[in-house]
Formats: structure tokens, C-alpha cells, sequence
């Protein structure tokens, strides 16, 4: 059963960082397979955050306007994205995405961790 477990989320001041990092705890994740983050905020469809595809390419919601960093380690079956310069508009539920491209074509999600940005 696949699981992912999401770790970082938490509140912060606008214009600090947050890191956070998503473990898929059993089997284990290849080079095509996809990983990332997607957010939701109250109101608002669920967006892109940031995902790595095939041959490591990211790719980046138009917000993170470079600010993010989305680093992936296959071998610990782990994606790191590490936040700075956060605003009070990045808070939202953040969910792991693991969309699994050997062997089948499956995508997953984990259950989420808040991120809130405020003063």
C-alpha cells in the first residue's frame, strides 16, 4: 500500500522559509516517476506547487516566481521543498503527489500539512 508522509508544515512570519519533505514509506520511487507538491487554500482549487517529472525536470507554479526549491532523492524515496520569502497568500494545505509512471500509471496523494504565513 502505498503510503506518503508529509512533514514540515507549521506557521511562520511573512518573509521567513519553511522547509517541507515527503517520504514514501513502502516501495520505492524510479526516475520517471513523478513527485511534488500541490496546495489548497480555503475556497480554492487545489494548484501546482511544484513537481518533478522524467529526467528530474520541475516544474513550478507560476507564484513560486523562485522562491521554492523542489529537490527529490530517489534512493531515500524522498522529495524536500524548501519555501523562502513566504506571504500570508501561501498559506494553505500542502499534499504530497507521488504519480507513479513504471509499471502503471497511478497517482497518489498524502493527507496534507498546513502552512500558514501571518503576523
Amino acid at each position: 500500500q502505498v503510503q506518503l508522509v508529509e512533514s514540515g508544515g507549521g506557521l511562520v512570519q511573512p518573509g521567513e522559509s519553511l522547509k517541507l519533505s515527503c517520504k514514501l514509506t513502502s516501495g520505492r520511487i524510479f526516475s520517471p516517476d513523478h513527485m511534488g507538491w500541490y496546495r489548497q487554500a480555503p475556497g480554492k482549487q487545489r494548484e501546482l506547487v511544484a513537481v518533478v517529472r522524467g529526467g528530474d525536470k520541475v516544474d513550478y507554479g507560476d507564484f513560486v516566481k523562485g522562491r521554492f526549491t523542489l529537490t527529490r532523492d530517489v534512493a531515500k524515496n524522498t522529495v524536500t521543498l524548501q519555501m523562502t520569502n513566504l506571504t500570508p497568500e501561501d498559506t494553505a494545505v500542502y499534499h504530497c503527489y507521488l504519480g507513479l509512471r513504471v509499471g502503471s500509471h497511478t497517482d497518489y496523494w498524502g493527507r496534507g500539512t498546513q502552512v500558514t504565513v501571518s503576523s
